[in-house]
């Protein structure tokens, strides 16, 4: 992306050991001080208790799941990698006018941007779904969330080329929030396409 971005680095897992101690009520600061913060003495490496019970073997290592995500200042779009997926994440406004399933001229950079990704990863299979917020029927978000996201398969379509991808198309009306649906700022987070596919290339 290309307009003015802040990027992050997240594990979805955090792997932590060590020991916590506190010192009694009473001690001199001095004398917490003086504790030693690491541990000193030797390990025995012939100890039995150090040693895996007969039959048993350590667990095969996990590797973290590092994401990057990458984001435009205003909020509008973001992008987000795992070790598996990209997802794109649009606000509909970048995208349609209020309560239309017709995409704007603004839609065009966007649209290319995630079909160029498409075409770099090699995907085969591409998600495209449509979000709104709770206000109006359900039936309604169901309707305009299912039509957005065909808006956005149909020129993916037109500018991915080749053939050969399977594409998914949902609409989930309000289900599925990212933010409280209490306020405009969340409604208007609520109210996005996503795009999602298999992650092959760094």
């Amino acid at each position: 992306m290309r307009r003015g971005y802040g990027t992050a680095l997240l594990a979805s897992g955090v792997l932590a050991s060590g020991v916590t101690g506190m010192s009694a009520l009473g001690a001199s600061s001095a004398a917490a001080k003086e504790a030693p913060s690491v541990f000193e003495g030797k390990v025995d490496t012939a100890d039995p208790d150090l040693k895996l019970p007969e039959g048993k073997k350590l667990a095969d290592p996990k590797v973290l799941d590092i994401k990057r995500i990458v984001g435009d200042e205003q909020g509008e779009e973001k992008r987000e990698d795992s070790n598996a997926d990209v997802t794109f994440q649009i606000q509909a406004e970048v995208l349609f006018g209020k309560d239309s399933a017709k995409l704007t001229a603004r839609a065009d950079s966007r649209i290319r941007e995630i079909a160029e990704e498409i075409e770099k990863q090699d995907s085969n299979e591409v998600n495209v779904f449509g979000f709104t917020d709770d206000l109006g029927s359900y039936a309604h978000g169901k309707k305009l969330s299912k039509a957005r996201a065909n808006a956005v398969h149909r020129a993916l379509r037109k500018e991915v080329s080749g053939g050969g991808i399977t594409y998914k198309i949902r609409g989930y009306s309000e289900d599925k929030p990212i933010a409280s649906n209490s306020t405009e700022e969340g409604r208007k987070k609520n109210r996005r396409v996503e795009v999602s596919f298999p992650r092959t290339e760094e």
